[in-house]
């Protein structure tokens, strides 16, 4: 057997208004000077705006930075880092959805190091060549439960001059603190609460069929996969049931923990969508998830039928993708990407370039090449599953 190292989470503080902990979370990690980062929409509710001035009462020092949105770029993660340096931060609390969490993190990575963000790419040991004596503790705090960046050891970031979605990575991204807060997520409308949702699911999904041998990333992915199914309907359908949202939130920190062993296609083909068109990423990938599953089937089909009868499915792989396709249908998630994006403006073979260098493509369970992801582009414009 190859030699494999295995890395899990950090503390996680779980429950309803556990967010008015946060001074605690900083106090425990001696951050005295927190640099508080959310994107520019979240800045501006009320909840956010009544949780930072309970944060001020005790750090009346504490700066902000919000000139961000969705699918952030490197600029936003330059801009943050003057912020952080030029007030002397000396923690970050990350807080929001996946850009938010993202940038945070990246803030507090890049705060002190001297070299471009794209020199830590997650390619080799580009890692290795951080200084790490400079990167200062994060506290994650989710607002959706989708990306589990809260639970992972890289952000997504979009390269502007490229128009590449790129991952930086190194372990020291990952939050000393995590908040799962319910009550955060109980606003989110029902077409983000559904898109985010899918997102967890692709996360486990892929983690669990990544080849490989990491039994304590399949079995949190099994378990993720479960939690999905039971409360993503519920929680789309009611807002405020805060079994259903803790749950998805629990699932989504599980499926950044378990995709440490490997994703694959569905966001191989999603990461350049993102980039060019500005999709949700969630939504992206709610959309390639059968086109991938079908493709993959020879290779996935004893993985997926192992877990069906723990999901309360009929042991077959056409089971679990009738699942897939009848939740993507009750979610009102688009079969196709020509339903969200103008198909004059998609550069199949441009796409598929960027998909097959996505770093997600080395784990797919079945080896792919240039006229695989042309091909997989070409089904999801014209909605023809494998």
């Amino acid at each position: 057997m190859m030699k494999i190292n295995w890395n899990y989470p950090t503390s996680v503080w779980v429950g309803e208004n556990r967010v008015k902990d946060l001074s605690e979370a900083c106090k425990n990690l001696s951050i005295s000077k927190p640099l508080f980062v959310t994107d520019k929409d979240l800045i501006n509710l009320e909840m956010v705006k009544n949780i930072i001035s309970d944060l001020r009462q005790n750090y009346n020092n504490m700066s902000i930075f919000s000139n961000f949105s969705g699918n952030p770029i490197g600029e936003n993660v330059e801009e943050g880092v003057e912020v952080f340096n030029k007030k002397k931060c000396d923690g970050v609390i990350a807080f929001g959805g996946g850009s938010g969490l993202d940038v945070g993190k990246a803030i507090a990575f890049m705060s002190g190091q001297t070299r471009p963000i794209w020199d830590f790419e997650d390619i080799g040991d580009y890692w290795k060549r951080a200084d790490e004596s400079n990167i200062v503790p994060i506290i994650a705090v989710p607002t959706t439960a989708g990306t589990g960046s809260e639970t992972g050891r890289a952000s997504a970031i979009i390269n502007n001059q490229t128009g590449i979605k790129k991952i930086i990575f190194h372990p020291k991204f990952l939050p000393s603190i995590v908040i799962l807060d319910p009550i955060l997520t109980i606003d989110l409308p029902p077409r983000l609460t559904a898109a985010t949702g899918m997102d967890a699911l692709a996360h486990n999904l892929e983690a669990f069929c990544a080849p490989g041998f990491h039994p304590m990333a399949d079995g949190i992915a099994i378990e993720g996969l479960k939690l999905i199914k039971k409360s993503l309907l519920k929680a789309v359908k009611d807002g405020k049931n805060i079994e259903a949202r803790s749950n998805l939130l629990a699932a989504a920190s599980m499926g950044s923990t378990a995709f440490q062993k490997g994703l694959g296609a569905i966001h191989s083909l999603s990461h350049p969508v993102n980039a060019q068109f500005n999709v949700h990423h969630g939504l992206s990938n709610a959309i390639f998830m059968p086109y991938v599953l079908t493709y993959n089937k020879s290779f996935i089909e004893n993985r997926i039928i192992s877990i069906c009868d723990y999901l309360n499915l009929d042991k077959s792989f056409d089971s679990f993708l009738n699942w897939i396709l009848e939740l993507r249908k009750e979610l009102n998630i688009p079969h196709k990407i020509s339903d969200v994006i103008d198909i004059k403006k998609i550069n199949i073979k441009e796409l598929s370039k960027m998909a097959l260098e996505d770093p997600s493509t080395t784990s797919n369970p079945r080896k792919l090449n240039i006229d695989d992801m042309k091909i997989l582009y070409e089904h999801s414009i014209s909605g023809k599953l494998f």
